[in-house]
């Protein structure tokens, strides 16, 4: 029910994924009489592969957390977020309300033994392959612990999206050398060094598309600058495109010309290939995806959830942070 569009972008995007792969089942949770319209579209199609929740209540957009959480208990929000504590579903992806969403999930699902807060990571195109971030908004002040955490979920996250063994660590700083930035980071960067991960020490901006990194780490308030500015930078690309191609005559047949190329560069840049951002370090997988989310948008974050409760991922994420946890008590 959530995001710009709700059921207008949700309902066909999952109806696609059954489309496309037959080993998915998927449940609907929304308002009542919206979930009797898809009923009455797919005719049962899907069998038992499609089934619906009814929901009572919806979280707006800019509703606060802390009231969607104590007052909004029959939201469709939570009651998707129930059915993954009761395993009823092996994931929840939604559009809604970010803050609320976390504050929900957390609150429903609880963190894994090992984790103080969850963090959200986001995957961003990269010159080789796909960069993981974390934290990009949830966690503003962090310790080095924190940090460290965030590291060890991330390296669960892309061993399994990019099915590496040991994914390379990053964390964002001012600069490479050691003695650069504050004593957080710094001292983040001791404990990644010793943790056992495949950590290759600090990575500056613009080594988040261009460093030999699978993971960047960093604060969420760093992280959410640094990939709304992403997001920013693209979109100004892309008009600065559009204006010089349209100055002239001239300019719009080179347009033409370069048609296949600028269609090439738009598909691997297309955002919508990388929406859906994991709220790791729950007991539970939950993704959000950008509330203005199209069809294809919401079908990949639905397919990284896919990926997610296929591969495990709150499992691998218990058990490296136990191994975390009994290396250190031998140390």
């Amino acid at each position: 029910m959530g995001g710009d569009r709700g059921p207008a972008v949700v309902v066909p995007a999952a109806l696609a994924t059954l489309e496309k792969d037959d080993t998915v089942n998927l449940i609907l949770v929304g308002l009542a009489d919206v979930l009797d319209e898809v009923r009455a579209q797919t005719r049962g199609k899907y069998g038992n592969r499609l089934s619906f929740r009814t929901a009572t209540e919806v979280v707006g957009m800019d509703e606060h957390p802390g009231e969607a959480l104590r007052h909004k208990k029959r939201s469709s929000l939570r009651v998707a977020i129930e059915l993954v504590k009761s395993t009823e579903a092996q994931a929840c992806v939604s559009s809604g309300n970010t803050g609320a969403l976390m504050a929900t999930a957390r609150y429903v699902l609880k963190t894994l033994p090992g984790i103080d807060r969850p963090a959200i990571i986001s995957v961003v195109p990269g010159l080789k392959s796909p960069t993981f971030m974390l934290d990009i908004g949830a966690n503003v002040g962090c310790t080095a612990e924190h940090l460290l955490q965030f590291a060890l979920m991330g390296s669960v996250i892309a061993s399994g999206i990019l099915d590496v063994e040991r994914p390379r660590v990053g964390l964002l700083n001012v600069g490479q050398e050691d003695i650069k930035g504050n004593e957080v980071i710094r001292e983040a960067g001791n404990l990644l060094s010793r943790s056992g991960l495949n950590y290759l020490g600090f990575v500056e901006g613009d080594g988040i598309f261009h460093a030999d990194v699978d993971v960047v780490v960093s604060d969420g308030l760093v992280g959410n600058v640094a990939i709304k500015t992403m997001e920013g930078v693209a979109g100004l690309i892309g008009s600065f495109l559009r204006q010089e191609f349209n100055r002239n005559s001239l300019r719009r047949l080179q347009g033409v010309a370069a048609n296949s190329a600028l269609d090439a560069l738009r598909a691997r840049l297309d955002p919508r290939l990388y929406n859906g951002a994991s709220l790791v370090g729950l007991n539970g997988i939950v993704l959000k995806s950008h509330g203005g989310a199209d069809q294809l948008a919401f079908e990949t974050a639905v397919q990284t959830a896919i990926v997610e409760a296929r591969k495990g991922v709150p499992l691998k994420i218990g058990e490296l942070l136990d191994k975390q946890s009994r290396e250190c008590t031998r140390a």
